[in-house]
Order: C-alpha cells, then sequence, then structure tokens
C-alpha cells in the first residue's frame, strides 16, 4: 500500500509543480515580458507615425512592467510586444503566447471562463456614430438602416439587444476591423457604426470631413476595459494589479488621461471612481 501511495505520489508531484509554475517564473528568467497589444483600437492601442505600440491600455502595461520590474528584481526587464486583433487577441492569451493583452478589451463574465482580468482599467459604453445624410438622429431612426459593427464583440452583443428591446428592425453588417467599418461608412456601403464611444470619438476625429457624421445621444451597454491575462496565474494577476495600483495613486494617471484623450478632457465621475475602487492596499 505504502508502495502504491508513494508511486501516485512521484506520478502527481511533478504535474503539481507544473501547474503551480506562472508566467512570472518564464518572466523572471528570460527577463522579458512578452504583451499583446491590438493596432487599430484608438486611442486605447494602437501603431503610432513611428510604428510603435501606443495609447491609454499601452502606457499602462509599461507602467505594469516597470512595477514588475522592481517587485521581480529584474533588472532592465524588456518588452517584447506582438501585435493583436479583435479575433486572435483570446486565443494569444489563452495558448500562453503572451503574458497579458493591452488593448480595448471589456472583461465580461462569458469571457471570464477562457481568460482572466486585471483589475478595471477603464470604462466605456457602446454607442452609434451615424452619417448626418442618414437622418439618424436618434436610436429609432435606425429602422431600415445598415449598421456597421466589428464581428464577434461587445458592442455586437449590445447593439442587437438594444434593436431587439426598442423593436427597431435594422440591419446588422459584421466587418472584421475598424478600419473596414470606417471605409463602409465613408462609402456610403453602411450608414452607422456601433462601437464602443471613446473608440468612435477618436476614429471620428480622423474622418476626412467630421462634418458629415455625428453620434447618438444613447448608451447602449456598460463597457469596463481591463488588462487581459492567462486564466488560473493568481501570481501574474497580483503583479499587474499592483502595478495598476501604484499608478492609478499618483500623478501618472493624469498625465497619461491628458496625454491620451487630450487637455480639455476630464475623467467622467464613473471613472473617477473607478480608479479609487482600483485602488488595493498593499
Amino acid at each position: 500500500m505504502h508502495r502504491i501511495l508513494i508511486a501516485v505520489l512521484a506520478l502527481a508531484l511533478p504535474a503539481l509543480a507544473a501547474a503551480q509554475s506562472t508566467a512570472l517564473d518564464k518572466i523572471r528568467s528570460s527577463k522579458t515580458v512578452t504583451m499583446a497589444y491590438r493596432t487599430n483600437a484608438l486611442p486605447f492601442s494602437y501603431k503610432d507615425a513611428s510604428g510603435q505600440p501606443a495609447g491609454y491600455t499601452v502606457e499602462l502595461c509599461k507602467r505594469v512592467a516597470a512595477s514588475m520590474q522592481s517587485q521581480l528584481k529584474v533588472p532592465e526587464l524588456k518588452i517584447r510586444w506582438v501585435e493583436a486583433t479583435s479575433q486572435n487577441r483570446f486565443e494569444l492569451v489563452e495558448q500562453h503566447k503572451v503574458d497579458m493583452e493591452c488593448g480595448a478589451t471589456t472583461a465580461t463574465l462569458k469571457r471570464m471562463e477562457r481568460v482572466d482580468f486585471s483589475s478595471y482599467v477603464f470604462v466605456d459604453s457602446t454607442g452609434v456614430l451615424a452619417t448626418v445624410a442618414s437622418g439618424i438622429r436618434a436610436f429609432s431612426d435606425l429602422a431600415g438602416k445598415r449598421i456597421a459593427v466589428i464581428a464577434g464583440t461587445t458592442n455586437e452583443i449590445a447593439l442587437k439587444n438594444a434593436l431587439k428591446t426598442a423593436l427597431v428592425n435594422a440591419e446588422v453588417v459584421q466587418l472584421d476591423s475598424r478600419e473596414a467599418a470606417v471605409a463602409a461608412l465613408e462609402g456610403g456601403k453602411v450608414d452607422a457604426f456601433a462601437s464602443d464611444k471613446i473608440l468612435l470619438e477618436g476614429i471620428s476625429a480622423k474622418i476626412k470631413d467630421t462634418s458629415k457624421y455625428g453620434m447618438l445621444p444613447d448608451n447602449l451597454s456598460f463597457e469596463p476595459y481591463a488588462i487581459m491575462l492567462p486564466r488560473g496565474d493568481s501570481a501574474l494577476r497580483l503583479e499587474v494589479n499592483r502595478g495598476l495600483s501604484k499608478v492609478f495613486s499618483s500623478a501618472a494617471i493624469k498625465e497619461i488621461f491628458t496625454r491620451t484623450f487630450g487637455p480639455d478632457a476630464v475623467p467622467t465621475p464613473l471613472l473617477r471612481a473607478l480608479y479609487t475602487i482600483a485602488l488595493i492596499p498593499d
């Protein structure tokens, strides 16, 4: 009986040790943290004019890396950036090809079946950007119109639910990227585009003729953004939240917010409350 127990333990202990190993072990040994970033999720995550990762969430992740460097006592911790899309961001995290995803990803219970999330880093809602020529001024005016949305996003779910609730019959056009949605909007192939409001504001500022478009006042959903992490790695999540707490308790968050959204922008009361809640005591 004792020999059987010893044999079972001999088989189980290596597996248990492997399960307890975290991304932090790899980060510490390689002196590198691998971060995915979206190239088109303005102003949260994008590729700037020099081809480098930039944006609100990217800046937060850089500061998280600085905190990890100090906490793990790894001199000159490097960041390896991996480009991600709306479609492959979850697989990159699930398959441990990256340690975290720094984009504009909404934390939901359904997604938590696949991945984990850090403390919230931003809060937004789904909105609709419409062409002035379409005559769309209110949500009910979307009846009979074509609305672009990025396939597989929480915005798609929010739009469909809102249309169903309001008994508005409109055609939802699923596209693969924001670039495709903007091209369809500017080309007259769709009448409106549904996405996170702050992203729509970032996009509308880059549209050729901004006078041709307007944002509807409706908020179709609650979108809490977070840094996406591999599921079950509590040690990594702890260090990410530690880094975020340091940022939110310092002047750095004001600097990041102003640089991202402009000198005239101010955090909403809900966002200010979020920053306070994310201040986790040591």
